[in-house]
Parts: C-alpha cells; sequence; structure tokens
C-alpha cells in the first residue's frame, strides 16, 4: 500500500508500512534528561539538548492527537526519565482525553513515582513499566552512577497503592554485574503481582563502562535461570510491545523477555518512536527518521502537513535492526536521545 493510497482514501486513518505491517503504538520521548546515568544507556558524562531545540509539551500534544487520528491506539510516555519534565502531568491529562486512544503508558525509572503516582492513574495512565536492574544499593548505585534506590522502592510501592491496571518491572541483564539476581527480581516481581521483563543489552551509543560481548546474557540463559526456581508456561498473551511472556504457576504476574539479539521481534513490529526533539524515528536499531518538529512549527495551524510526513514515513521504515555486539556501534545515538 502507497502513502498516498494510505492518506487520501476515504474513511482511511491507518499507518502501513513498505511491509504490510500496521503500526498503531508510538513511544514518544518528552526529555532526553534523567537524573540518573544508567551504564547501559549513557555515558556519565552527558551534553543534553538545548531547551529550544525539544518539542513542547503543546507540541506533543497535537501530535499525540494526530497519531490517534492516523490509527495509532497506544501511546507510552518516555525519556530520559519523563517525569522530570516540568509540568509533565499537564501533558498526561491532555493525552487521557484522547478520545481514539486505547492505552496510555508510561516508562520511567521510578524515582519520583512516591508523588505521581495517584495522579498519574487518575490522568489515565493504564500501566507502567519501572527500571529495576538489582535489589542491592551498592549495585543500583553502581549500575544507575547517581540512582538511590530507597527512591525507586517507595515508587514502586506508591504505584501499586495507586491501583493501574497493570505494573512491570523492566531488567537489563548485564553478566557479572546483575545476572546472578535474575531469580530474585523475578520473585520480588511476581510476588507482587507484578510482570517483569528482561532484556538484552542492545547496542546504541558509545559507552566506556564495560564491554557489551562480554556483559550479553542471552534470553535463553535467562529462561534457564528462572526454570530453576519457577515453573514457567508459555503464553500467547501480548501487550504490543517485543516481550514475549511466560506465565508462572502459582503467581498473577507474568515473566517477559525481550531479545533483540537472540530472538529478533522485527517482524511484526507495530511500533514508532518519536524523539525529545521531534525526529520520527521508525527503528530503534536504524537512523531511518523523519523531522516532524519541522512541520509542527512551520504549520501551526494545520496538520495537513504533518499528517502528510507520518504518512510518507512509513515508507522508510525499514524492515529490522543490525544489532552486531561485536562491532562499534552503527547507532551513535545513546538510548536516553531514542526514547526509553
Amino acid at each position: 500500500m502507497t502513502s498516498e493510497t494510505t492518506h487520501d482514501r476515504p474513511g482511511s486513518a491507518t499507518l502501513i508500512d513498505r511491509f504490510g505491517r500496521k503500526i498503531t503504538y508510538v513511544r514518544i520521548s518528552v526529555t532526553d534528561r534523567c537524573d540518573m546515568r544508567c551504564v547501559y544507556c549513557m555515558a556519565e558524562d552527558m551534553t543534553f539538548l538545548p531547551r529550544s531545540q525539544i518539542l513542547t509539551l503543546e507540541e506533543i500534544a497535537r501530535l499525540a492527537r494526530v497519531f490517534t487520528e492516523l490509527g495509532v491506539t497506544k501511546i507510552r510516555i518516555t525519556g530520559g526519565e519523563p517525569l522530570r519534565r516540568n509540568n509533565v502531568m499537564w501533558l498526561f491529562e491532555q493525552l487521557g482525553q484522547l478520545s481514539k486512544l486505547r492505552e496510555l503508558v508510561l516508562t520511567t525509572n521510578g524515582s519520583r513515582l512516591a508523588a505521581l503516582a495517584a495522579p498519574l492513574r487518575d490522568a489515565g495512565v493504564a500501566r507502567i513499566n519501572i527500571s529495576l536492574d538489582t535489589l542491592r544499593p551498592d549495585r543500583f548505585k553502581r549500575i544507575t552512577r547517581f540512582g538511590d534506590l530507597s527512591k525507586t522502592l517507595a515508587g514502586i510501592d506508591a504505584a501499586l497503592a495507586a491501583g493501574f491496571r497493570r505494573l512491570k518491572l523492566n531488567t537489563v541483564v548485564l553478566r557479572h554485574m546483575n545476572h546472578d539476581e535474575v531469580r530474585d527480581l523475578a520473585r520480588f516481581a511476581l510476588t507482587r503481582g507484578m510482570d517483569i521483563s528482561y532484556i538484552e543489552e542492545m547496542p546504541l551509543g558509545v559507552i566506556g563502562d564495560h564491554d557489551r560481548a562480554a556483559a550479553y546474557v542471552s534470553s535463553d540463559e535467562i529462561l534457564a535461570m528462572l526454570a530453576e526456581a519457577f515453573e514457567l508456561l508459555p503464553s500467547t498473551e501480548r501487550t504490543g510491545g517485543p516481550s514475549r511472556y511466560y506465565r508462572v504457576r502459582g503467581y498473577h504476574g507474568r515473566v517477559g523477555l525481550i531479545s533483540p539479539h537472540s530472538h529478533n521481534f522485527c517482524g511484526d513490529c507495530n511500533r514508532v518512536r518519536v524523539t525529545a526533539e521531534g525526529r520520527l524515528l521508525l527503528c530503534l536499531g536504524q537512523e531511518f527518521s523523519t523531522d516532524l518538529r519541522h512541520e509542527l512549527r512551520a504549520h501551526p495551524q494545520d496538520d495537513t502537513h504533518l499528517r502528510r510526513a507520518i504518512v510518507d514515513a512509513m515508507e522508510i521504515k525499514p524492515h529490522g535492526h543490525d544489532f552486531d555486539l561485536h562491532e562499534r556501534p552503527v547507532i551513535f545515538r545513546h538510548m536516553n536521545m531514542t526514547g526509553g
């Protein structure tokens, strides 16, 4: 299906790429800044974008509305650390009112959830993913560089009390750093009725902290560790993202695996990303992108050009990424620039 057909056909409001994949999920970054410096996400000494280059909250709200008019049903707000953005609650309240949006979700490091969990739930956020790579304070400081484990744990408690539809922990597993906590983290999540997804590290940006190839732990190895402590039941459940889920006998929560290296998930990709500076990023592991900030600011009262830019971008969405842990990264943007 060509972009002209998708855009111009009467009654059509669907984004379909040149491989026939329907795009229904957009991850929008509201900031590249974070109060942590996780070793797999960014360098310790980072240069952040000038504020003039970051989309305003009003521009993000407008962009989200246009995406829903084009068939997007799920929006995830990411960062950096999204809850660090000034007045970000206004944005959540606006997004929660979008009539065509079925699910509004958030990824956060949890450091500000103690104060914001209940307001986020009231604004319409259905699910939250919370990054947690270790339960040990010394390791938490090592991995995050500036983080305080007690703040994240307090945020998790507040989110549990707020009554979200579902909560999930995201854990990046690194050998000789936290791989021996795979089972402990699962037990922490499952006993609280939460899901947990284990993520193979993605080679985005140049980091000097560790050798990514040496630190790599495959999803199959993680699964074997979990099987030693839990009875795992394969599941066909999906949440619209890349996780492959397993039910765990005796628990309500699920275990998920995100496997960009060992079990590539590109074939059924339904996602695009918008960076904090307004680039529509068509693939996590490629640089194919479109400048939406230009369209937003060049035509502030007319969505026609913005809609056209989004639709036309479907023609350059690649089939998938080409991650290689043994090569220096082809993608030089760090994960905080990519958007969660």
